[in-house]
């Protein structure tokens, strides 16, 4: 979902005074006694304490991330100026601008962006005052969970919201436009807690004050006319994000994606009727998986151990199901018309 700048007009209202009351003073011989009444303490709930802890804590880590065509959020990752984010945040931007939350602007540039998993990095040369999160363990989480999902949607920044882990391990794939890679996000947290345009890039945090996921998409309704659907929202758990972070920061990019992969370059194929046909093959890396196995330029890929592929998205999330090294069968038509099913051997999706 790529970011967009909405701007927010804030409308005051003034209230009007009444009509003036006369006062009238007591007389000298009129004694007025007044015993004011006690205010009882404001004794916060114990879930609304947790809640203002959780703010407290975790809030000054996330900063808002600023391109020429857009803004999101980021987390600060470390003490050396590291933030970590979604790659559709920072697009094709080289420079990008950071606004902390206590409202320091600070220049960032990018370090190296991940756009299969739609994640990226980005360092700020003078890191005085940043306050890493902590990131917590996303395998352990459950169902029911109670998180908050900070951020800065629509600019707003410092917002939160919350909602509780719909469900896990759902595989999404995102849209692919001019500066969003069209990611495909394997065991992503499904969250009713709202994801707006400009949270992308910021934390998913569950009450321990813990970042368990990056908010990244919200699920679109076509009945709504293409606006998101209320209450579904996906983020990369936290546990992928410190393990790409890592590779990034300690050595310049992604060295192990964990990502199953053909060996091709590809292209959904629309067929006659208007209708996706299959994934055709616009090359194939030479000495890969789908070279060996005899898949050519001008074959089209239809399916995956027996799962449709006609579509590029489909294609990867069937093969987010995988990991390299394994066998896949995959269902093949050739030019010509000819139809078979061939065997390869899953090579590792490159993370540059």
């Amino acid at each position: 979902m790529r970011e967009i700048v909405a701007g927010i007009a804030a409308a005051v209202l003034v209230l009007g005074c009444g009509a003036p009351t006369a006062t009238r003073t007591p007389s000298p011989t009129t004694t007025a006694s007044v015993t004011p009444t006690p205010t009882p303490s404001p004794t916060a709930h114990p879930l609304e304490a947790a809640y203002e802890q959780v703010i407290k804590d975790v809030l000054p880590s996330i900063v808002q991330i600023t391109t020429k065509v857009g803004l999101g959020s980021g987390i600060v990752y470390d003490t050396a100026g590291h933030i970590v984010t979604n790659a559709h945040v920072v697009g094709e931007a080289n420079e990008l601008n950071v606004t902390t939350a206590g409202g320091t602007a600070l220049k960032a540039r990018l370090v190296k962006s991940f756009g299969a998993g739609d994640l990226a990095v980005i360092k700020v040369d003078k890191p005085n005052g940043l306050r890493p999160a902590r990131f917590g363990d996303s395998s352990k989480l459950r169902v029911g969970q109670i998180v908050l999902a900070m951020g800065n949607p629509l600019g707003l920044s410092g917002s939160v919201t919350n909602g509780i882990v719909s469900a896990l391990g759902r595989t999404v794939s995102e849209p692919q436009n001019p500066g969003s890679p069209g990611a495909t996000i394997a065991g992503a947290i499904q969250t009713s807690a709202a994801i707006n345009p400009g949270n992308s890039g910021g934390a998913l945090v569950d009450l321990s004050g813990q970042v368990i996921g990056i908010p990244t998409l919200a699920a679109i309704d076509p009945d709504l006319g293409g606006s998101a659907a209320p209450g579904i929202g996906f983020a990369i758990p936290s546990n992928t994000v410190t393990d790409i972070a890592s590779q990034i920061v300690k050595q310049g990019k992604v060295t192990n994606s964990h990502r199953a992969a053909l060996g091709i370059r590809a292209s959904t194929v629309i067929g006659e009727n208007g209708d996706p046909g299959g994934v055709g093959v616009v090359s194939a890396e030479p000495g890969g998986g789908a070279a060996k196995a005899g898949i050519r330029p001008g074959d089209v890929i239809v399916s995956i151990n027996g799962k449709d592929t006609l579509t590029m998205a489909q294609l990867s999330e069937v093969l987010t199901t995988l990991k390299p090294g394994d066998r896949a069968r995959v269902g093949v038509v050739h030019p010509s018309g000819k139809t078979a099913t061939v065997t390869v051997t899953l090579g590792q999706l490159p993370g540059d």
